[in-house]
């Protein structure tokens, strides 16, 4: 398996373990209790790994997500708290969860070096938010807690490749959205407000997106053999089965 297969092998299970910290009902009771919505809480709970930056900053580093929806849910974080400090407790929900969920997978222990691997070798070129998330301290030391925030730090890096994909492809990231399998309802769901471009002619660029995103997000799966590849993937496929 080449580095480009494995990161592309690995994007299905990365989003959906990811999805499954960001929708748990604990991570959206945090959000309560810190008197934000889901989506302040998604919003400065990723981007406030920046600082205390600017509402365009962060919309520029998102990326996916549309701008008037990402300033209005930075705004209302900062109302409440410092984004590095919402920040914090989405990185502390992140352990919280691994240590409620992964603790009985039962190859930790490898899947856990190997992510931490490509993570280390990963590019970080163009990926303000995936560097800074990559320097943050972990707060719990603890095995499942550090692979699932590994997990969360896999998929930031593909993110932050897909962007640089879509924007090297002629592409705005609305149009990527809506010429990729989510269509009008991803970006609905990522804050973009129709009318909407006509999808037809975007489909070849965004196929070229994909291909290049595969070989940007690669970086980080050279670091493994082929046979090592291989055995990541299927160790993040059955991680994923067990937990859905």
């Amino acid at each position: 398996m080449t580095p480009e297969q494995a990161a592309a092998a690995a994007r299905p299970s990365l989003s959906a373990l990811v999805n499954a910290f960001n929708e748990c009902p604990q991570t959206l009771r945090r959000a309560r209790l810190l008197g934000l919505s889901g989506w302040a809480f998604q919003v400065a709970g990723r981007g406030g790994a920046l600082g205390d930056v600017a509402a365009e900053t962060v919309a520029a580093t998102l990326g996916f997500l549309a701008p008037d929806a990402v300033a209005e849910g930075w705004e209302a974080a900062r109302r409440v708290a410092r984004p590095t400090e919402v920040a914090a407790s989405n990185l502390v929900e992140c352990c919280r969860w691994g240590l409620e969920y992964l603790p009985g997978f039962p190859k930790l222990d490898r899947l856990l070096e190997l992510a931490q691997r490509v993570v280390d070798a990963a590019d970080a070129t163009g990926m303000p938010l995936f560097a800074a998330w990559r320097a943050t301290p972990l707060p719990v030391p603890d095995p499942p807690a550090r692979l699932a925030v590994l997990l969360h730090l896999l998929r930031e890096h593909r993110s932050g490749a897909a962007l640089i994909a879509v924007r090297a492809a002629g592409l705005t990231p609305l149009e990527a959205i809506l010429a990729g399998p989510d269509g009008e309802a991803g970006a609905l769901a990522n804050g973009w407000q129709p009318p909407y471009p006509e999808v037809a002619p975007l489909v070849r660029h965004f196929l070229w997106a994909e291909a290049m995103t595969d070989r940007i997000a690669a970086s980080g799966f050279r670091a493994l053999r082929g046979s090592e590849r291989v055995e990541l993937v299927d160790l993040l496929t059955s991680l994923r089965t067990g937990l859905t």
